[in-house]
């Protein structure tokens, strides 16, 4: 990686955390005590930085050139490609990371989760060319609040294996009786695992459990539909 692509890294990171709601121009101007104008500039793209400018930025935002890295998406390929054995490795991410996050730092990820490989590679893809740039499959956590929703289909604790590269609304199997598809869902900067479909321009969030009301979603005007979807559940692992 060279400095050009360091600094387009960085500035995708930041632009990240700004959209996450952690961090503003502002606070960055006042952590590094850069020019707002300077900051902006920077992340639209209008200008380059020093190396002791970026360092500031590193600094601030407590990254490192190891946390830019994109180590973890050829080992993902590896995986996918059956190069790594009949038992592979996922990482298990916040929802967060999981959200907003298209490329892994080693410090985003909790843990490796082993799996049979053969239990995610040949899945059919149904996505934007700019989200097939995200690392595919992420594992998260889901404490009990956020199983009740979907029980008895989800128990609390349950790990959930996410195809970050299925964005689509339709059917996995196109069969005249096809199971639900089961989706990780952006609600504001949360994530909820619910089965979803549109009705009059909205995105129709329904829980399985009773006790849960459905949920009616609008995209903004900047999105589609398919950009609230964080990624179809390919694997519910109860025990974990």
């Amino acid at each position: 990686m060279n400095f050009t692509q360091l600094q387009e890294r960085v500035r995708s990171e930041l632009l990240r955390r700004i959209e996450r709601g952690t961090l503003s121009v502002s606070l960055l101007a006042r952590q590094t005590g850069l020019g707002q104008p300077h900051i902006s500039n920077f992340l639209h793209g209008r200008r380059g930085l020093s190396l002791a400018t970026l360092d500031k930025i590193l600094a601030a935002q407590r990254l490192s050139v190891i946390d830019l890295l994109p180590a973890p998406r050829l080992a993902q390929s590896a995986f996918l490609s059956g190069q790594m054995g009949e038992v592979g490795h996922l990482p298990l991410v916040s929802h967060s990371v999981a959200l907003f996050e298209p490329y892994l730092r080693p410090s985003s990820i909790q843990t490796l989760v082993p799996l049979p490989a053969a239990s995610v590679q040949g899945l059919r893809e149904r996505c934007t060319p700019a989200r097939k740039q995200w690392e595919r499959f992420v594992v998260i956590h889901l404490s009990a609040a956020e199983a009740q929703p979907m029980e008895p289909l989800l128990a609390p604790d349950a790990l959930l294996v996410l195809d970050r590269h299925y964005i689509s609304l339709r059917p996995y199997r196109d069969t005249p009786v096809s199971q639900p598809n089961l989706y990780a869902v952006r609600v504001g900067s949360e994530l909820s695992i619910r089965y979803a479909d549109v009705r009059a321009g909205r995105l129709i969030l329904r829980p399985l459990s009773l006790l849960s009301p459905i949920e009616a979603l609008e995209p903004s005007a900047e999105e589609t539909m398919n950009d609230l979807i964080v990624g179809r559940v390919v694997l519910i692992l109860r025990d974990c």
